[in-house]
């Protein structure tokens, strides 16, 4: 079992705009195989600071999530939101 935490920061008054696109990220990415959960939150302190906590059944399924249409569409385009980059932390199951 894989879980990724990958905190965003995104530019004030762009919060909309981004949502948008990480719907789409979101319901695509539930589709997946080897997806066990794919949630979005937002901070309690920070209304601009969101996070994708991920859970895959494997580092394969999440190699391949990151190979999809669209992720490798939708991503990018997430960039253009961003006050300042993010940090992305991949933990593996031990016990």
């Amino acid at each position: 079992m894989i879980k990724v935490v990958a905190r965003n920061y995104l530019k004030d008054g762009a919060k909309d705009e981004a949502l948008n696109l990480m719907d789409e990220l979101i319901g695509e990415t539930r589709k997946e195989s080897g997806c066990v959960s794919y949630e979005l939150y937002q901070s309690t302190s920070d209304p601009d600071e969101v996070t994708f906590i991920e859970t895959w059944e494997s580092a394969e399924a999440l190699d391949a999530h990151m190979k999809t249409e669209h992720f490798t569409r939708i991503v990018p385009q997430l960039d253009r939101y961003k006050a300042k980059d993010g940090e992305i932390t991949v933990y593996k199951l031990i016990k």
